[in-house]
């Protein structure tokens, strides 16, 4: 069994002349692929091309460009390109792609690792495959067509003679790179990986500790820093004492960091850092800093009044994003119900806070970062030190989770000045402390829903509004509306068959900086409808599941046409990715079916329900709980789960039991809160994640499909909220439209 390691080097001995020379082999940016060769082995001497190569012992090194945060991407990547390449999996080495515009985009957010990369690798894989097979055509001197590959080795269909991808792989280098439009295919039915389980490639090495993370990294003479940032965004150091932290033990230096003007961008926050032999004795010497900061237009900030002041906001008209059938003025108070549902300040808690290394010399810079985003990276420390971008190395390490967190390089930015100021190798480590007060937030955010219904109490029309400090904010001083990409996440492209809809967007300045997080706005906008969708179903006494076919309509594919916006479906054209009112009927039969499986509810229990389209990907969640004497318990989740084509089962469902737990800890407990500008919570015991008393049951429904691959890893999220306060209104009759629920409920 081949053992995979977090980084693999690759000598020049070990590798022939692998499919990546410019001279004749896979030089993909003449394919139509948009990509060029590259040296991808940490070993500089490596020749390698973009994505596969073939070494002296017969192994196959497959490169992943993507970042690997506990998702699997680093066994699904090579899970498509091992298929189409036929390539035995005992065989195949994983190698993690440095930070390189080569690649196209390297981002790894957006659950579109798959969703945009599949086509391409079997592309790849396609390529390669077919230069080995002609390779051994030519040696054989028959015709292609009497060559097959499989398990690593060519096979020549009328004879016994067969020679491995080794044997191959020099005369494979010097073919012509085949056009895409002349690849042939695997048909499903002959898929050996795709589709399949797989344990992922890192297993082992997470269980023996050799996994390498961010934390792990060390480089010859390198000292550590931790950094004291301005408690409020935009603070500066007024004045500073930092005599008694030059006289801890091990205390190296004390550095003060500017506070960036304009946007927050990427870049560093500022504040003082200290510099030491060890990271205990940089975060001791920190404790003895004595600061005072400058006042912020941001000192103001109280969680509590802007909420209030969000809430009466989107109860007036505000800027009409989408547009369906006569505007709406006014309806008469008694044929409407109304509903306005809040979300705090969230945070991405993830296992692992930043981490960066960073190394600059006369010659450069090199970056050791457990970061989604090498490219951004890349960009922004040139940026930052005056460098050309090329000579800014990155290495991605193994990320202990990100959520969307480390999409953001400001904590290599940091690591990149101080090395810099210091001639050195600078190790930078967040807290979890600093990664709760200082990080980018998932917005706060109100929504308000209204509905006309008829004499039966079905709804005919819909006005909703939503607002939120937008995460535009964060690159533009002066935005205070949120943007038409966060919109399009669960509020505008909710493809209900109704025939007047108004949905608009209110104001709302940001006071922190605001950013990505697991599902983005797609978390407040599902809670939202979610939640009224229910309330609906109540007030026309329907079971809640009725009440999301009959608001969808008929199956259609809705295009959203001539409604006043355009909509940005995740990046994807509706033809490949259309919103097919069919399968979100499909995945609620599925979940129907299965819940009339489930034994009948006790007193003091209920069901909720909730469905929700995001990334392409559409989920359903159903939640059990049991509400007794203001005690909560979460009894069981089950979520079905359309996909499309998914690489690796697996993965779907551990994602998808993630983003259960994900979402409940969200609903339940998730609250950042600013008091006076500053963040008022610090750590696990004041932002609390679901322990293993509080997590429930977990099943998760996997719905096979034959559409594109669509998004895992964050679709899971949306629907638990509103599924939750849906259980608990059916348990108790008590209808919760704000969140945290810890507010309310003992949990």
């Amino acid at each position: 069994m081949t053992t995979f390691t977090a980084v693999e080097n690759i000598s020049r001995r070990n590798v022939l002349k692998l499919f990546g020379a410019v001279g004749g082999g896979l030089a993909l940016g003449t394919t139509g692929l948009g990509w060029s060769p590259m040296a991808l082995a940490q070993d500089k001497q490596a020749l390698m091309n973009l994505f596969v190569a073939i070494g002296e012992d017969n192994k196959v090194y497959l490169t992943c460009h993507r970042s690997e945060m506990g998702q699997g991407i680093r066994t699904g990547i090579p899970q498509v390109l091992a298929d189409e390449l036929e390539a035995d999996w005992d065989k195949i080495v994983v190698v993690q792609g440095l930070g390189d515009k080569a690649y196209g985009d390297q981002n790894t957010d957006g659950s579109r690792s798959i969703r945009k990369q599949y086509k391409k690798m079997r592309q790849m894989g396609a390529m390669a495959r077919t230069m080995l097979e002609q390779a051994a055509a030519d040696k054989w001197n028959v015709p292609l067509a009497e060559v097959y590959a499989k398990q690593s080795r060519v096979h020549h269909k009328g004879s016994s003679k067969s020679l491995s991808f080794g044997e191959l792989a020099v005369a494979a280098s010097a073919i012509k790179v085949p056009d895409v439009d002349t690849l042939t295919f695997k048909p499903d039915s002959e898929f050996n990986f795709i589709g399949k389980r797989k344990t992922i490639v890192d297993m082992d090495d997470i269980l023996a500790g050799t996994a390498m993370f961010g934390y792990d990294i060390n480089v010859d003479g390198m000292v550590y820093a931790s950094i004291t940032r301005p408690p409020v965004l935009g603070s500066d150091v007024a004045t500073l004492d930092d005599s008694a932290a030059r006289k801890v033990s091990g205390v190296l230096d004390i550095i003060q960091l500017p506070v960036p003007k304009g946007a927050p961008l990427f870049q560093a926050l500022g504040g003082v850092a200290v510099i030491a032999s060890n990271t205990w004795s940089a975060m001791e010497g920190r404790k003895a800093l004595k600061i005072t900061w400058t006042k912020s237009v941001n000192d103001s900030h109280d969680t509590t009044q802007y909420l209030a002041d969000l809430v009466e906001r989107v109860k007036q008209p505000g800027k009409v994003m989408r547009q369906l059938g006569a505007s709406v003025d006014s309806w008469p108070a008694e044929s409407t119900i109304n509903a306005v549902y809040t979300v705090p300040y969230l945070t991405h808690a993830m296992m692992e806070p930043p981490v960066a290394t960073a190394s600059v010399t006369a010659d450069g810079c090199e970056i050791w970062a457990s970061t989604q985003t090498p490219q951004s990276t890349q960009q922004n420390v040139a940026g930052v030190l005056g460098l050309a971008e090329e000579k800014v190395k990155i290495n991605v390490t193994l990320l202990g989770g990100g959520f969307g967190r480390k999409s953001k390089p400001d904590f290599s930015v940091e690591a990149a000045i101080l090395s810099q100021k210091l001639k050195k190798p600078v190790k930078v480590s967040w807290t979890r402390e600093d990664e709760i007060q200082h990080g980018y937030y998932h917005a706060i955010s109100a929504q308000f829903y209204q509905a006309k219904l008829d004499k039966n109490n079905q709804p005919q029309a819909m006005l909703a509004r939503s607002g939120f400090p937008s995460i535009s904010s964060t690159f533009a001083e002066g935005v205070d509306l949120p943007s038409a990409g966060e919109l399009d996440l669960g509020f505008v492209d909710v493809p209900l068959a109704l025939p007047q809809i108004q949905l608009e967007a209110v104001k709302a300045t940001a006071h922190t900086r605001i950013g990505w997080m697991r599902s983005v706005c797609n978390i407040q906008h599902a809670f939202g409808i979610g939640s009224f969708v229910d309330e609906l179903a109540v007030k026309a006494n329907k079971p809640c599941l009725q009440m999301w076919r009959e608001m969808l309509g008929e199956a259609r594919k809705e295009t959203l046409a001539n409604q006043g916006f355009e909509y940005g479906n995740y990046g994807e054209t509706l033809e490949d990715h259309p919103i097919d009112v069919s399968r979100y009927h499909n995945v609620l039969d599925i979940m129907e079916a299965k819940l009339t499986q489930q034994a009948p509810t006790l007193k003091n229990q209920g069901w909720g329900f909730a469905i929700h389209r995001s990334f392409t990907t559409y989920v359903a969640v159903a939640t059990l709980v049991e509400v007794k004497d203001d005690n909560l318990k979460v009894l069981k989740s089950i979520a079905a789960i359309d996909a499309g084509l998914v690489v690796n089962p697996d993965r779907l469902t551990s994602q998808t039991e993630g983003a259960i737990i994900f979402g409940l800890s969200l609903a339940m407990m998730g609250e950042i809160s600013f008091k006076d500008g500053q963040v008022q919570q610090s750590n696990f015991h004041d932002y609390p994640l679901l322990r293993l008393p509080q997590s429930p049951e977990i099943e998760v429904i996997h719905i096979q499909s034959t559409a594109n691959p669509a998004g895992v890893g964050e679709p899971g999220v949306p629907p638990v909220a509103p599924s939750l306060t849906n259980a608990i209104f059916a348990a108790t009759g008590i209808r919760y439209r704000d969140l945290p629920l810890n507010k309310f409920l003992s949990v």
